[in-house]
């Protein structure tokens, strides 16, 4: 057992609200058409629209379910595909933002991300973008992207929308292609600068199904790295779930100052990855690390595709109904795997017995990629139930069990 104390309350961090009631951030599908060929695509995305996809008056209509949440209202992300492909992309930013969203724009490196685009957006009331970014190079990026050009569009996309007013989050997705690369990705992060890094932990569906897997070991040294690069830039993890035991341990050892790389048994890539980080580092200032969110598929996200089915995630193909047929607050509160997810009680394996599970949980999403089973063990965890053997501090007065 592993008591809990009022000393890192900032540590992990928890919607205001009731994840019961309303997610913390609403993510829609708005197009599937991109013209990029993305190695990891969850989308496998298409040249084309699909006609099919929710009109402008029905993706109206979503946002203001959206907003019927209450006040404060999930943050709305519109994705893809490339949402520019949609001709009525300003009008769904301004209908948003009159709604009272929160609107954020996920758009891909593509010949549409130009400055007149990204000021349009900001005009239109859309606060901030996400980027990717999988290489420090031209060569690492555009060889994951499939298409030549795209880092530099992503690299000018980038200080064209800090030049405008939009607040930038910038994604790498964590493959083999890239593992050794990730320092100098931070390093770009820090020189340009981003509202967050998010190290985005693959879930293997789609295109991401011919990509290498990691390890479970290889992922707690790169969760672990991660941490280390919060001193520098605001980082994150996207379906990285047990970034937030991490957080819990390595705060736990650093109060007590023991060596975390032999307490957490971290391997050679972590001990890589930190001496080429330090490099990067030196005489930077050490900044404060940002806490992560406490949600995951169901609890506190929700994903709507482009022909309007819910989603616990975009990497768990399990649909929970279609705006279509009824209200997403209807759906998001009482569809029986959504609530299901939102129960750590009835995860199986070693995430049912870890006295982390109601914090991380793991990735459901890529729990059901590998085994089918969206309540089975997180199969890119290393870590056993119980062996941690110090008191965790994390606010509260609760207790792990």
């Amino acid at each position: 057992m592993t008591a809990l104390t009022n000393e890192s309350r900032h540590t992990v961090r928890t919607p205001h609200h009731d994840v019961e009631d309303r997610p913390f951030i609403v993510i829609w599908e708005s197009t599937q058409a991109c013209p990029l060929a993305c190695r990891h695509c969850r989308a496998e995305a298409q040249p084309l629209r699909n006609p099919n996809e929710l009109t402008t008056a029905e993706a109206t209509t979503l946002m203001e379910q959206v907003a019927s949440f209450g006040h404060p209202a999930p943050l709305f992300i519109i994705t893809g595909g490339d949402p520019f492909s949609r001709p009525d992309l300003n009008e769904l930013v301004r209908a948003g933002s009159a709604a009272g969203l929160a609107v954020a724009v996920s758009p891909s490196g593509t010949p549409t991300l130009t400055r007149e685009n990204l000021a349009a957006l900001h005009d239109c009331g859309a606060r901030a973008i996400s980027l990717s970014l999988d290489g420090s190079t031209p060569e690492l990026h555009d060889s994951f992207r499939g298409v030549q050009g795209v880092f530099d569009r992503t690299i000018q996309g980038w200080k064209d929308a800090r030049e405008v007013g939009l607040k930038v989050q910038v994604n790498t997705t964590i493959t083999r292609m890239n593992l050794h690369d990730l320092p100098n990705i931070v390093r770009i992060v820090n020189e340009l600068g981003a509202m967050t890094w998010s190290a985005f932990m693959l879930v293997p569906v789609g295109r991401g199904l011919d990509l290498g897997q990691l390890t479970p070991e290889e992922v707690e040294d790169v969760l672990n790295f991660v941490y280390d690069a919060g001193t520098l830039i605001p980082a994150k993890t996207t379906e990285g779930h047990h970034f937030r035991r991490v957080m819990l341990q390595r705060r736990t050892l650093e109060e007590l100052g023991i060596d975390h790389v032999s307490a957490m048994g971290l391997g050679w890539l972590y001990q890589e990855l930190r001496s080429e980080l330090a490099l990067i580092t030196a005489g930077e200032a050490v900044r404060i690390r940002r806490p992560p969110l406490d949600i995951n598929a169901g609890r506190g996200f929700v994903f709507i595709s482009h022909v309007g089915e819910v989603y616990p995630s975009g990497f768990m193909p399990l649909s929970a109904g279609n705006v279509r047929d009824l209200p997403l607050p209807e759906i998001y509160r009482t569809d029986e795997l959504l609530t299901g997810l939102r129960d750590a009680d009835q995860l199986t394996g070693k995430c049912g017995e870890c006295e982390y599970r109601s914090l991380c949980g793991g990735s459901r999403s890529r729990a059901y990629g590998l085994t089918g089973d969206a309540y089975a063990s997180e199969p890119w965890c290393s870590y056993e139930p119980g062996s941690f053997p110090y008191p965790v501090n994390m606010g509260g007065g609760k207790t792990l069990i």
